[in-house]
């Protein structure tokens, strides 16, 4: 299994970005992802996840910022990432999701090595 996030960067406050990860080493299709974060000096946060419906959730921080996507035929997901703010600051990491696309970080086996975003003005 490999996942392999990009697409961070430094971004002014109110601005956008879009994350990818691209998967390999499993059925892609068939399975939920998610995207987690960790800002300086806190734990791990669950920020958003999808099924292989297309069926999305959100923590209700990100709502209406942020949307997750998937391609499964370039087995890719993705993270649009919008109105940024400060507190937005953290490194994103992709998941396999459990089934039950859980919102428990520690439920996760697999991760990406993570892609930094700083909003900064």
């Amino acid at each position: 299994v490999q996942l392999v996030e990009s697409g961070g960067g430094l971004v002014q406050p109110g601005g956008s970005l879009r994350l990818s990860c691209a998967a390999s080493g499993f059925t892609f299709s068939s399975s939920a992802m998610s995207w987690a974060r960790q800002a300086p000096g806190k734990g791990l946060e669950w920020v958003s996840g999808i099924y292989r419906d297309g069926s999305t959730y959100y923590v209700e921080s990100v709502k209406g910022r942020f949307t997750i996507s998937r391609d499964n035929a370039k087995n890719t997901v993705y993270l649009h990432l919008n109105s940024l703010k400060p507190e937005d600051t953290a490194v994103y990491y992709c998941a396999i999701a459990p089934p039950d696309l859980t919102s428990i970080p520690e439920r996760y086996d697999y991760w990406g090595q993570g892609t930094q975003v700083t909003v900064s003005s």
